[in-house]
This record gives C-alpha cells, structure tokens and sequence, in this order.
C-alpha cells in the first residue's frame, strides 16, 4: 500500500496539474484578427483603462491603468494599477508579458500568477497608438484602452462594432470612472 501511494500521489498531482496548465490558454477567439505590423515599442507607456468586462480581478475598481515597460531580458513588464471604491484602497499586480509568436503580431499571454499565462492579443489600435481594443483567449475578457482618460465617439463605435461582430456582448461592458 506503501509503494501505490508513492506512485499514485505524485502522479495524480502531476495529472492534476497538467490539466491546470491546459485550461490556461493564450488563443484568441474566433474570428477575432490580433494587429500585424505591431510596433511593441510605441505599445510602451502607461494606458488608461476606459472600458473592460467585469471579472474577479478588477472588480470594485476604477481609476484603473496598466503602464508596459520593456524588461532587460525581452519581455515585457505590466504594471496594473486600480482603486477599489468599496474597500478604499490601491491595488497593484504586476506581471510580465511575451509574444506568443513575434514582435510584429500583437499576440501576446500574460501572467500575473506564474506559471498561469492568459491570452492578450491587441486586435484593433489607430496608427498613433493612442487607442487599443484588446481581447483574452474567449469572449470573456475584452479591454478598451486609451492613453488619456477619454476616447473619441469615433473610436469608441468602431471599437465597439468590431466587438460585436466576433460575439461580444457589448452591453455587459463597464465604463471605467477615471476621477
């Protein structure tokens, strides 16, 4: 009995977290296009949050920025900032981030809880880098970017036009309160 739980308890584990690991998934969902060309130097800089489904992570949160800097080995380095208003405090998580293929397509997976990578892929973003449409690996994470607090109707419609037409529900949006 000894020698099966020597064999078995590793090996459950290791199944276990095989499976963990698998249900990480840095994909992007279907017909969703990441931007090609992607300049990753002009990504760098701090961004503000202005609208993003809600999930554990964020929520209660507003006034919330993510800042990418380049890390010395290659990666990049996010820093994302947010004040919950329910608990009146700052939080911060950092993470790092990597091209799932290179440079010049905007498929990244990110971790902020390695070894857990999550998929962010930049499928829309205007030719100033000043806006960006980001999405996960499904249709449960989206994020509207801008580097200022507010973001053109322009940009808003057509971000949001792209969004519905990959099968976000847009309605379930949350409008990021930056005061």
């Amino acid at each position: 009995m000894k020698n099966f739980q020597k064999i078995a308890i590793p090996v459950s584990l290791g199944i276990l977290g095989f499976i963990i690991l698998n249900s990480c998934s840095t994909g992007i969902p279907k017909g969703a296009t990441a931007v090609t060309h992607f300049n990753a130097e002009k990504y760098l800089g701090k961004w503000y949050e202005i609208a993003r489904f809600d999930y554990r992570f964020e929520k209660n949160m507003d006034n919330v920025t993510a800042t990418y800097s380049q890390n010395p080995n290659g990666t990049i380095r996010v820093d994302n900032k947010g004040y919950n208003y329910i608990k009146k405090e700052w939080k911060e998580s950092i993470g790092e981030a990597k091209f799932v293929k290179d440079k010049t397509e905007a498929r990244l997976k990110v971790s902020f809880f390695k070894p857990i990578w999550a998929g962010y892929n930049v499928i829309d973003i205007d030719d100033d880098y000043q806006y960006a449409l980001i999405v996960g690996s499904s249709l449960k994470h989206i994020w509207i970017l801008s580097r200022t607090k507010e973001i053109p109707e322009s940009i808003k419609q057509r971000f949001l036009e792209k969004a519905k037409r990959i099968g976000y529900n847009t309605d379930e949006l949350i409008w990021v309160k930056h005061d």
